[in-house]
């Protein structure tokens, strides 16, 4: 099993504290959020992984770890990061925001997953939005689940009266998923000129992971979701990155 992780974003939310490295490089209990992915990632059998780096990439140097670059990660987004690293889309690959912090057992949970396109969907999403006001539920992708198959996902796309989780930004793709996925992409690259709106974005370039996977549940792909409750957490603000540190302070 490989892994990749997209850490190419300035996280601009989180200045002037990215304003010298990329937020992934923020340390939570005294190490960076990326290298506990890592670990984390590791710990489950994932053996090669690969780091998508765009931001001040140039501090981003573990061991055993492969690196694309994304040179215009300032114009593009999540997505299409994470297609500079297409040449590991060749078989089953696990992918991975850089800013979320998970704990092992849900990474194990979706090793041990059947579908071809399994999300980790967190459907007790709502009490991490408790007094979190720098990250209102707006912003959060919510995703609509119907006997197990995910049919709506997106910032925006899901009412949160309909919601049945969030998307933590973690998910696993089998050879065939992949395939799939691959396939959508290019197929929308050609058909579409690049100021054509894409799903929720305004084009491929500027495309978020959860409008591929919309494009993906669209056009027939069986996507699962694989529940959890808590487990993780997304550092976006000074806010959440407080909460975090907090957070691994009292488990010490």
């Amino acid at each position: 099993m490989k892994a990749i992780i997209v850490a190419a974003g300035p996280g601009s939310r989180l200045m002037p504290l990215t304003s010298e490295k990329p937020k992934c490089l923020l340390e939570i209990g005294g190490k960076p959020i990326l290298e506990r992915a890592i670990e984390v990632l590791r710990q489950n059998g994932v053996e090669k992984i690969a780091v998508v780096r765009g931001y001040r990439g140039d501090l981003i140097n573990y061991p055993d770890v492969t690196y694309y670059e994304n040179p215009d990660f300032g114009n593009n987004n999540i997505l299409g990061s994470l297609l500079y690293a297409e040449d590991e889309m060749n078989d089953a690959f696990i992918f991975s925001y850089s800013d979320i912090l998970y704990s092992s057992d849900i990474v194990a949970k979706l090793v041990d997953g059947a579908a071809d396109i399994a999300l980790i969907v967190d459907v007790n999403w709502i009490h991490r939005y408790e007094g979190r006001d720098k990250h209102p539920i707006s912003e959060a992708e919510l995703v609509k689940v119907e006997n197990g198959r995910v049919v709506k996902i997106g910032k925006g796309v899901v009412k949160p009266e309909e919601a049945q989780g969030e998307f933590i930004g973690l998910a696993r793709f089998t050879k065939v998923g992949a395939e799939a996925m691959r396939a959508a992409y290019h197929r929308v690259e050609k058909e579409c000129p690049t100021t054509t709106p894409f799903q929720q974005a305004a084009s491929l370039k500027t495309a978020y992971m959860t409008d591929m996977i919309q494009e993906l549940v669209d056009t027939g792909s069986l996507v699962k979701a694989v529940e959890i409750e808590g487990g993780w957490m997304e550092i976006d603000t000074p806010q959440d990155l407080a909460e975090a540190r907090r957070w691994f302070a009292s488990d010490c």
